[in-house]
């Protein structure tokens, strides 16, 4: 069951994006489009709220709760970079908005880029560690738990080797291929063209 609720969640995570899209910028209801928006982190909720009772009714810790942990802590680090992203080329495409500057792809412009959506994994492994030690406490039971501590390793080797990815943008940024003196990089190119 809590397998299939991650699916819808997931699933009703992309539907109220649509949903409030479309209303915002195709229904010109900015409002309600908001409100669907706003109502994204409900489906964390219900999933978080039928995890613990599938716990307290006497399910042994697996698989599908450490799952509904990660993807809880994903929502939390990255569902609003999501939101925002979508938000931005639907507002170009659909409002007339000039069209959203993409992530930089060169220098250390790009590796503070990576550094910054590494600290959402950062968050989102912090808030599935939390969800995984509440659900251990919960349980009560050192015996029944190793597969939830197994989780917390994952979330963490998950969040390293993210780590080690935005570290190498430091490392070895990429250069620009118009070189740093000539007139525009491709950020720039982009940005005239607006």
């Amino acid at each position: 069951m809590i397998v299939t609720l991650i699916v819808v969640c997931e699933i009703g995570f992309w539907v109220l994006l649509a949903a409030g899209v479309a209303f915002r910028y195709l229904l010109r209801m900015p409002r309600t489009g908001l409100a669907l928006l706003l109502c994204e982190p409900l489906l964390e909720v219900v999933l978080l709220v039928v995890t613990a009772l599938d716990l307290k009714n006497g399910a042994d810790p697996s698989a599908k709760h450490g799952l509904a942990a990660l993807y809880i802590g994903y929502t939390v680090g990255h569902g609003h970079r999501t939101v925002k992203w979508l938000d931005g080329h639907a507002a170009h495409r659909l409002g007339g908005a000039p069209k959203p500057a993409g992530p930089p792809r060169y220098g250390m412009a790009r590796a503070r880029h990576a550094g910054a959506v590494w600290l959402g994994t950062l968050v989102a492994a912090a808030v599935a560690t939390g969800l995984l030690q509440a659900a251990m406490w919960y349980v009560g039971d050192p015996g029944r738990t190793t597969s939830l501590e197994s989780w917390q390793a994952t979330a963490w080797r998950a969040a390293g080797i993210h780590g080690l990815i935005a570290l190498s943008y430091a490392i070895w940024p990429k250069k620009d291929p118009a070189g740093p003196g000539q007139a525009g990089s491709e950020r720039e190119k982009e940005g005239a063209g607006r």
